[in-house]
């Protein structure tokens, strides 16, 4: 991928008005990756707008180009008690199948890993269907 090319790949904090464009991709998302079909919206609205709603329990970042979203990376937050810090769950990373070679999956990781090195995570623990962490081999 050309440095012009990146450029037209946005990353951002995902927002409460990205819920309806997102839902769907999620959707694609665990079907794809995991064996029995999770195609529940409900309990994925439900689960979106709890971190919208409340920070301390997670975020999600978004991959825009061309201003589309085309993937996604959802943090879960937790806490360590032994260290007294809190950890970050990488549990749901997805990008398009068209824009899967633009790198754009290593940029929502590398956000991700910024984002817990300056707000002091003690680590992150990336949760995710085998298959799709191919992208960094």
């Amino acid at each position: 991928m050309t440095v012009e090319q990146l450029k037209k790949i946005k990353i951002r904090r995902a927002v409460k008005q990205d819920l309806s464009t997102l839902l769907p991709l999620m959707v694609k998302y665990m079907n794809d990756f995991y064996e029995s079909p999770r195609n529940d919206e409900k309990m994925l609205k439900h689960i979106l707008n709890e971190i919208y709603n409340d920070p301390t329990k997670g975020l999600q970042f978004v991959a825009e180009k061309d201003n589309k979203i085309i993937g996604f990376a959802t943090l879960y937050f937790t806490n360590n008690a032994a260290d007294v810090k809190k950890i970050a769950v990488l549990h749901d990373l997805f990008v398009i199948p068209e824009c899967r070679k633009e790198k754009v999956e290593q940029t929502l990781f590398k956000t991700c890993l910024t984002f817990i090195r300056e707000n002091d995570f003690l680590y992150m623990v990336w949760e995710t269907a085998q298959g799709n962490q191919k992208f960094y081999k």
